[in-house]
């Protein structure tokens, strides 16, 4: 039942965050709460913690804020939970999530939110890595090695150009990008030439090289990586119409058919194409 320490959700105002925690904390109220979200935890909500987040870019690759709008709420829900869970079992709460990330940005931004001279000073060169030292020594924190500190969750593509990225502010990294294409065709030969049981790790240290290509053009690889898909589908789509207005469908028609059709829908992508 609602209280005063467990208001009732539907009576309070849904444009404020303390709504949406209220109707968590009735979510997790064991007994009058959601049975499946009684049952889960950190390890089970964390993989829709990190589709809502796909789910906000894609959004924004597709342009549609109304969808963007709906995603952003589905991902501030994620927080809430993971602060609920805490909250249960003693570990934190919601508040000392937003004064952990409030606390950090200010002081992440003293050319912002400084003094005079910290604001006329503005940000220097290693700035970030510098305050970053500075709040992990405040903290009493040992300094890290150099490639702590890249999430083991994020995507493959992603870690490895993050891994890179670190590993070459100390000057591991090839000095020109000719070295990479050489290391790339170094790779390609490698995972032809590999036994059956090699060939995932070639095919991996193919994908790292390439991952360290998009860097060095400063490309994002998953975004990369996402247009050939968006590519793919479109293309795919073309040759499906084109089927069906012979009556036919992929599976009654042939791969020399759909070569032929592929090289239309890709002829019509040209800028210059009727």
């Amino acid at each position: 039942m609602p209280s005063a320490l467990n208001p009732n959700p539907t009576t309070m105002d849904p444009r404020k965050i303390e709504t949406l925690l209220a109707i968590m904390q009735a979510l997790r109220t064991p007994a009058t709460g959601c049975p499946w979200d009684l049952e889960q935890n950190f390890e089970t909500i964390a993989p829709y913690t990190i589709e809502e987040a796909y789910e906000v870019a894609d959004a924004i690759q597709r342009g549609n804020r109304k969808d963007l709008c709906e995603e952003l709420g589905d991902l501030l829900l994620q927080p809430v939970y993971h602060a609920q869970m805490a909250a249960e079992e003693g570990s934190f709460t919601f508040p000392d999530v937003l004064e952990a990330v409030n606390r950090k940005m200010i002081g992440r931004h003293p050319h912002v939110f400084g003094d005079d001279a910290a604001r006329a000073a503005g940000v220097s060169k290693g700035f970030w890595e510098a305050n970053k030292a500075k709040e992990r020594a405040a903290k009493g924190e040992t300094p890290k090695a150099t490639l702590d500190g890249v999430p083991l969750g994020l995507p493959g593509l992603t870690r490895a150009v993050k891994l890179q990225a670190k590993a070459a502010k100390v000057g591991f990294d090839w000095p020109h990008v000719d070295f990479v294409f050489d290391k790339l065709a170094e790779e390609v030969t490698e995972l032809k030439e590999a036994l059956p049981e090699k060939r995932q790790e070639e095919l991996g240290d193919l994908l790292f090289v390439l991952a360290n290509l998009a860097r060095h053009f400063g490309i994002d690889p998953e975004a990369a990586l996402r247009g050939a898909n968006a590519k793919f589908e479109r293309r795919f789509a073309f040759i499906e119409k084109e089927l069906a207005a012979k009556g036919k469908t992929p599976p009654q028609s042939n791969l020399e058919e759909m070569d032929e059709l592929w090289n239309l829908a890709k002829a019509s992508e040209k800028p210059n194409a009727p």
